[in-house]
């Protein structure tokens, strides 16, 4: 099985709520920050998949797990792993742990839309070629 991306990041003020603890929300940001880095580290940079073949990745669903809080200067690992690999989509598990403790995991549906229309596309050769290597069974 391929190992997962892992990308860490730091808790800051305005991550918080009133409670002192990583508001719920933040937790998306730093999944979405995580899924960019992954693309840009495989060579695939959204602004140039956009423009070179009208292609944009929408989050379609996701079901996510909160188990416990992040607070204030904690140093988080948000980490990306590819479970599937489909004609116009992908199933992402994410997790975010501070110091190897689960803090937050998450399965996330991607789909593959034109970027001139926000319909649903196939993914084009060029991207399968790069994703689907990372897929325990391609």
């Amino acid at each position: 099985m391929a190992e997962p991306f892992v990308w860490p990041v730091r808790v800051y003020w305005e991550d918080t709520d009133a409670g002192g603890v990583v508001y719920h929300a933040q937790y998306l940001a730093f999944m979405e920050r995580a899924r960019s880095e992954w693309l840009r580290g495989l060579g695939l940079h959204q602004d140039a998949m956009k423009r070179d073949v009208d292609l944009v990745f929408v989050v379609r669903a996701m079901d996510v797990d909160f188990r416990a809080p992040a607070r204030l200067d904690d140093q988080l690992s948000v980490s990306v792993h590819l479970l599937e690999c489909r004609g116009a989509s992908l199933v992402l598990a994410q997790r975010i742990e501070r110091d190897g403790a689960l803090l937050v995991a998450a399965s996330v549906k991607i789909a593959a839309l034109r970027a001139s229309s926000f319909r649903p596309c196939p993914l084009p050769d060029v991207l399968s070629s790069k994703l689907k290597p990372l897929l325990e069974n391609p």
